[in-house]
């Protein structure tokens, strides 16, 4: 893992201090969705050369022999973390990104204390991206797939890709009723009544007896807006749910118990 890819992960070493994974698939799309997992993410910097940030922040360097990832802090700001000399080489700063909580009135770690359980409320799946969502009362659930006969777990979903948090998504029946929304236009596999499923991030639940593990939030979006209706977007900024990805399957049905299990 030479270059670009490497530098980045010493580099959020730098910034966490913690020891990071090696890369299963693309190193920033990995790195991406495990910052999820822990209510972080890159948030990209608009002007990157300019950017006056009194923290840390990191930086993809272009030079001659290639690109290189730089930690940046300060105000201004000045290379804190740079293992190819990149800025002192005469490179330049293509690209940035801010480290940041998702939702900032969450923790970055879970926390642990307290009972977590609730039950689904209803399942819906849809065999293709933007075709309508259909109720069932019971599906099987495939690992690291997702719910059959449902688009993400044929490939053809609107985010379907390489990477965690594709399998499943889950939202809660209160915060739809709080905004009079419909489960089947929120678009979501799984509801549920009596779970906070943002405790749920980077946490390992059971479904009855399927096995899964919270990826980051299911944050609205202008093509969620786009299928449900104008202005909704807003209400539901940390409350449209959970990513997460299935480690051992079986079958669901509605009035099935959700726990935390770690």
């Amino acid at each position: 893992m030479p270059g670009f890819d490497q530098e980045l992960r010493e580099c959020l070493e730098v910034i966490l201090e913690v020891d990071l994974p090696e890369p299963e698939y693309d190193a920033f799309l990995f790195y991406k969705h495990f910052l999820g997992g822990r209510n972080l993410g890159l948030v990209p910097v608009a002007a990157p050369g300019r950017f006056d940030w009194p923290g840390h922040w990191v930086a993809r360097v272009r030079t001659l022999d290639g690109d290189h990832a730089v930690v940046m802090f300060g105000s201004p700001s000045g290379p804190l973390h740079d293992p190819a000399d990149a800025i002192g080489g005469g490179g330049t700063i293509e690209e940035g990104w801010l480290l940041a909580r998702l939702d900032v009135r969450l923790p970055i770690e879970a926390a642990r204390d307290g009972e977590l359980v609730g039950t689904v409320e209803a399942i819906l799946v849809a065999p293709d991206a933007e075709l309508p969502l259909v109720p069932v009362e019971r599906v099987e659930a495939i690992a690291g797939k997702g719910l059959a006969g449902d688009r993400y777990h044929n490939g053809l979903g609107t985010f379907s890709g390489p990477g965690r948090g594709y399998q499943l998504t889950l939202v809660e029946a209160e915060a739809l009723e709080a905004v009079d929304l419909s489960w089947e236009d929120a678009r979501r596999n799984v509801v549920t009544r009596g779970i906070a499923l943002n405790e749920l991030v980077g946490r390992r639940f059971t479904i009855g007896v399927v096995e899964c593990v919270g990826r980051r939030l299911a944050e609205p979006c202008a093509h969620l807006e786009k299928l449900s209706r104008p202005g909704i977007l807003r209400p539901l900024v940390h409350r449209a749910g959970l990513r997460a990805d299935i480690l051992v399957g079986g079958p669901i049905a509605t009035g099935d118990t959700i726990a935390a299990s770690d």
